[in-house]
């Protein structure tokens, strides 16, 4: 398929290609992702296919007269998987399923410990003689830890003998092997012993319950690791406006922002957010697209502008059409962007998957040697309540429980997603991970405006005042004995201003309230935009803008 594509490609032509993005539960590690890359990519129709462990998405390319999204959804389920498919670009599917997850393992965790912990102090106190001597060496107590063991081993661990089997299966290994082989044989091995099969009268029920409970305690704090990864895709989310208010039919109405089409006409007043991209067709305005662009000034806006979605109207009215809608427009184009960047793979992540794939295998093969070497070669232990096969087997225990390589697989694409993440939230975007890996290597950074590394919120440093600085007469003359000085001149702006939303008005209000100055009640206030502001200050008309309104004023 793929030699056919690229030959197509060769002659000049395209393949209409369709696009599924899909939130996957139950991956067990990095293993199990890139099982599931493979088999995606076995599946006739399918162009590409990208697995995440951290953030548990799959990116499918395939083409649609070939393939369906069902026939994707069903190659994912036979792999031992459950799927949702993340349908709408707002539809925060993910969010809830990650929620799910943590409460899911929230409560095995808490069931784990109520069991584990009165286990582990019962065992624990009889090795050590911690225990009465009647309670110590009583048969039933034996039979207490069976019952305190079994809820941890078949309930709490149930998970990790369905993922061992489904892996199993399929032909391969992950970390669900290793750990139900571990308690397993630790469980299987004492319930001979408690019924006296065995000469040995050590039971080692807590070592399964305590392997099982501190695992879940890692799922735990992995699903909120990767719960806390996915903020900044909820903060860009936040952005949008919740409601559009358009005219359809003559009428107008407000509607959720997700049943606004392409060519609605689109209203939006002052203070309002822009719900969609569009063009003006009517009013004239100044538009805050800091979010987007990291301009501090509103950038003012005519019939023929563009507008974008998510971005703040500060003064006048608008009217315009919607030209981008849903998954078409910017901030969805950012957010997808950012998930794209989050989900993607750097390359130590490729070779921390090369070296997950074949860990797994190698472990049991190492955990199997530990048994055999420590059963036949090493001489018989000294303790007289331990055997050679019970040293022998708790070592290989050891061995499968230890060397889990959630860490491996989990460190390199949680670093990816964290590192993507936090720098969608400081205005970063960054392409891919490998993008990500190598920005540690640069040395220079080229910044082509102002406010990208500065605090991009104006701020009054310096007042420059003409000398014998006087009001004007509405004739155009200067009143005589009336000279303004600098506190004054920032008191008559401040006043006017303090009505204003721009940036600029607001820097010279929070200049007059620092040097404590009174601002007074104005009239008439009026604003032009991409001009400036003007208002009756004590009984004088006041004019605060731009070298355009001074002119325009004479």
């Amino acid at each position: 398929m793929d030699d056919l594509v690229a030959r197509i490609q060769r002659a000049g032509y395209g393949i209409a290609e369709g696009e599924a993005d899909l939130v996957i539960q139950r991956l067990s590690d990095s293993n199990d992702a890139m099982r599931l890359e493979k088999a995606l990519l076995k599946l006739e129709g399918v162009t590409d296919a990208q697995v995440n462990f951290a953030s548990e998405r799959a990116r499918v390319s395939y083409i649609p007269t070939i393939v369906s999204q069902a026939d994707i959804r069903r190659v994912v389920q036979t792999a031992g998987f459950e799927t949702v498919e993340a349908a709408g670009e707002f539809e925060d599917v993910e969010r809830k399923a990650r929620e799910e997850e943590i409460r899911q393992q929230r409560h095995l965790l808490i069931i784990g410990l109520i069991f584990t912990v009165p286990l582990f102090l019962l065992s624990m106190g009889r090795d050590f003689g911690l225990l009465p001597m009647a309670l110590a060496h009583a048969e039933w107590l034996d039979w207490v830890m069976f019952a305190l063991a079994t809820p941890v081993q078949f309930y709490v661990g149930w998970q990790y003998y369905v993922g061992a089997y489904k892996a199993l299966s399929n032909r391969t290994a992950n970390m669900d092997v290793l750990i139900a082989m571990g308690s397993s044989a630790a469980y299987f091995y004492s319930i001979p012993v408690m019924l006296g099969l065995l000469p040995t009268h050590h039971v080692y029920f807590e070592t399964g319950a305590v392997i099982i409970t501190l695992i879940r305690l890692g799922k735990y704090l992995e699903a909120r690791a990767k719960g806390q990864t996915s903020e900044a895709i909820k903060k860009l989310m936040g952005l949008r406006a919740k409601s559009a208010r358009i005219i359809r039919v003559g009428l107008e109405m407000d509607v959720p922002v997700d049943e606004v089409r392409t060519g609605d006409i689109v209203i939006v007043r002052p203070g309002e957010k822009i719900p969609v991209d569009g063009v003006v067709i009517d009013g004239r305005s100044a538009v805050d697209e800091s979010m987007l662009t990291g301009e501090s000034l509103p950038v003012e806006k005519k019939p023929g502008d563009p507008v974008i979605g998510a971005t703040l109207n500060k003064l006048g009215s608008l009217k315009f059409e919607a030209t981008k809608v849903g998954r078409e427009s910017a901030l969805a184009q950012i957010i997808r962007l950012v998930e794209e960047a989050q989900g993607s793979k750097a390359p130590i992540q490729k070779l921390a998957d090369q070296v997950s794939a074949i860990f797994v295998p190698v472990v049991i093969a190492i955990a199997l040697f530990t048994f055999l070497i420590w059963y036949f070669l090493i001489p018989a232990p000294l303790d007289p309540g331990m055997t050679q096969f019970t040293r022998a087997l708790i070592n290989m225990v050891a061995v499968l429980v230890i060397a889990c390589p959630c860490a491996m697989g989990l460190a390199t694409p949680t670093a990816v997603m964290v590192g993507a993440g936090k720098g969608a939230e400081l205005g970063i975007l960054l392409k891919s991970g490998e993008a990500l890996e190598r920005a540690g290597r640069i040395t220079t950074v080229v910044l082509d405006k102002t406010g990208t590394i500065t605090r991009g919120q104006p701020s009054v440093t310096d007042i420059v005042m003409e000398m014998n600085l006087a009001p004007v007469t509405d004739r155009g003359g200067v009143e005589q004995g009336l000279l303004l000085d600098e506190n004054e001149l920032l008191r008559l702006a401040a006043s006017v201003e303090k009505d204003s939303e721009h940036p600029l008005g607001e820097a010279i209000v929070a200049s007059a309230g620092d040097r404590g100055l009174i601002l007074s009640p104005v009239s008439g206030f009026r604003a032009e935009v991409g001009y400036g502001v003007e208002a009756e200050v004590d009984g004088q008309k006041v004019l605060v803008g731009n070298v355009r309104m001074m002119t325009n004023r004479g």
